[in-house]
């Protein structure tokens, strides 16, 4: 039996322009109610096909064979991939992007996920992607395929009423100005903005077609419409005139079960520390709002130390957001950055294969010589622990406590000093 081959289903790949118009409606459909939304309409459909086109989107899916109830277009699983970028630290990888994925409840615990993402992920290895990714649902479901929890984003709650204000080092003129605009009008500097935060940020990845019109309130993608939208935006431009900051927000038309009026911000990306603290000093200007929130906060947030009173600036969640998966070690590890200068030898167990064996580092001047070796190694880890590790977002000391990583002292604590280090990622874009 082939990896995509199950009793009583079809496995499909769709093209988008070819005719079979009903097996893309059917998928769409399954999509929407994997993740309890609304079916849709022909206006959400085209906006989806138009991602699926720009970004060359595999789209997967598994039918019945025989259905005996309904026209049997709606797939019992559903999967797509597209070919994107990450930033290691430094350097920019190649990554599969993976998205969309679902399993009908009817179909459960059948290696349905299994096969679709084992097929994607040999294909994406067969075509040199050294690394996956995907924003997962649920915590459990991804680990078994070698992927971890490599970045997680601060949910916050600031107070903007009188309580908000800068602390007297923080300087209230920045050079720059600000302008509110339309979000169309907006799309250029936020495009290029954000082209500016993805080259210098550690864990950002490059994002998917459906970015525009969702950011320019072209199409409202919880109405699936054109209808109005509350979305607003504003520019921080540099002293010279140069955009180097935006914030789409939205405010909410009613007081929230605490009785405070919400301003939520939609996206929010700066190059510059000034620039991100000048955004927030707008927000809070915003008349008729006691509180914003943003759920894609950096860990390290420079708000909560900038703030005369940091008691206003509330956490309310601390969530996962990328998960990494290592496909090509060697490439991998090679482009990310390395704090120390020494050797280790890691074994890596692998059920899938892509990234098992023994793998020697020899790190110098923040750089990596990786290669295979038959060598004792000094340390032993999973595939899905060497996806968390990989961006920086957990130290190799808190896994060794957490028992994911074993070895000698010596060689953990060589590892510790070669892999911790450098600026905590942070991801803001979903998919």
């Amino acid at each position: 039996m082939s990896a995509l081959e199950h009793p009583g289903l079809v496995f499909r790949s769709l093209d988008p322009d070819d005719s079979d118009a009903e097996h893309l409606k059917g998928w769409f459909q399954a999509v929407r109610r994997g993740f309890h939304q609304g079916r849709g309409n022909d206006e959400a459909r085209e906006k989806w096909l138009d991602h699926v086109r720009a970004d060359s989107l595999t789209v997967r899916g598994a039918w019945v064979e025989d259905a005996r109830v309904g026209s049997g277009a709606i797939p019992v699983a559903t999967f797509s991939s597209w070919a994107g970028s990450v930033n290691v630290g430094g350097s920019v990888l190649p990554v599969d992007m993976i998205s969309d994925v679902t399993v009908s409840p009817t179909h459960r615990r059948q290696g349905l996920l299994r096969k679709l993402m084992t097929v994607d992920l040999a294909d994406a290895a067969a075509a040199g992607l050294p690394l996956a990714a995907l924003t997962a649902s649920e915590g459990t479901i991804y680990g078994r395929f070698g992927f971890g929890l490599a970045t997680f984003a601060r949910e916050i709650e600031v107070d903007v009423t009188s309580r908000f204000g800068f602390r007297p080092d923080v300087a209230a003129d920045d050079g720059g100005s600000l302008v509110l605009t339309e979000p169309g009008e907006a799309w250029k500097a936020v495009s290029e903005v954000y082209e500016q935060v993805f080259a210098q940020t550690r864990g950002a990845v490059s994002r998917p077609q459906f970015y525009q019109p969702w950011l320019t309130s072209e199409f409202d993608f919880d109405s699936d419409s054109k209808g109005e939208s509350r979305q607003r935006a504003a520019i921080h431009l540099d002293a010279d005139g140069t955009p180097d900051g935006y914030v789409v927000y939205k405010v909410e038309s009613d007081r929230n079960d605490a009785g405070f009026r919400v301003a939520k911000v939609v996206d929010l990306a700066a190059v510059t520390p000034a620039s991100y603290l000048r955004l927030w000093r707008l927000l809070a200007d915003i008349d008729l709002v006691d509180r914003v929130t943003w759920h894609k906060g950096p860990i390290e947030e420079p708000l909560l130390w900038a703030v005369t009173d940091p008691f206003g600036v509330r956490t309310t969640c601390v969530d996962d957001f990328l998960w990494i998966r290592v496909l090509d070690v060697v490439t991998a590890l090679q482009a990310r950055p390395w704090y120390a200068d020494g050797a280790v030898v890691l074994e890596v167990d692998d059920p899938l294969g892509h990234a098992a064996g023994r793998w020697a580092i020899v790190a110098a001047g923040g750089r990596a010589e990786v290669s295979r070796t038959d060598a004792e190694p000094g340390v032993r880890l999973a595939a899905d622990t060497l996806g968390a590790l990989y961006l920086g977002g957990v130290d190799v000391s808190t896994l060794v406590s957490a028992r994911r990583i074993t070895g000698s002292p010596e060689a953990l604590a060589t590892f510790a000093a070669l892999a911790d280090g450098g600026p905590t990622p942070h991801c803001i874009t979903g998919f």
